[in-house]
């Protein structure tokens, strides 16, 4: 008789170790409210106020530097809009303009990755706004092996990677990677 209750509760214990929750660090969520910050990927459209040679569409290369004429390779990894703005000023004001003003928008944001069990598992266009529902959605669906109560996510904060488990209703990044797990049952 007491074998029964011992076999409930070893099969009670098992079931919660697989479940594998581990809840996100604060800094997961608290980037979310922060200035968004230029990594690789990233297509930027800056604007030189009258100088039409220089404003243009730049794209952010691995190693986190854009190249624009005259000043060459300016580091964007890291740094908000804001302040690669300021940043291009203040190279184009070392002999070059009196008084540039810049303006730098994000063309084209990173894109997000959608893995697991998903239909179409690959990389997509990051969209503002964008929750795990709707990269799920972009990525084909749900697979029929899918856990739908949750998905992984990867990012990457300030040079340390973080993963932590969100409901589907939780906001992405740009270059967040997405894992649908495969459902027990």
């Amino acid at each position: 008789m007491l074998a029964r209750p011992l076999v409930f509760l070893a099969l009670a214990v098992a079931l919660a170790g697989c479940s594998g929750y581990k809840r996100p660090p604060s800094a997961f969520h608290e980037v979310l409210t922060q200035p968004y910050r230029l990594d690789s990927s990233d297509r930027l459209r800056i604007i030189v106020f009258g100088q039409s040679d220089l404003t243009n569409t730049y794209v952010v290369d691995q190693a986190g530097y854009i190249s624009m004429p005259l000043i060459g390779s300016v580091p964007a990894r890291g740094r908000t809009q804001q302040e690669l703005a300021a940043a291009i000023a203040a190279s184009l004001r070392k002999g070059f303009l009196r008084d540039p003003d810049v303006s730098v928008e994000v063309d084209q944001y990173r894109p997000v990755f959608v893995m697991g069990e998903v239909q179409a598992a690959g990389q997509y266009p990051y969209v503002a706004g964008m929750t795990v529902q709707n990269a799920i959605a972009t990525a084909g669906g749900f697979s029929p092996r899918a856990d739908q109560a949750g998905a992984e996510i990867t990012r990457q904060i300030n040079g340390e990677i973080l993963n932590g488990r969100v409901p589907i209703t939780d906001p992405v990044r740009p270059g967040d990677t997405i894992y649908i797990r495969e459902r027990l049952f």
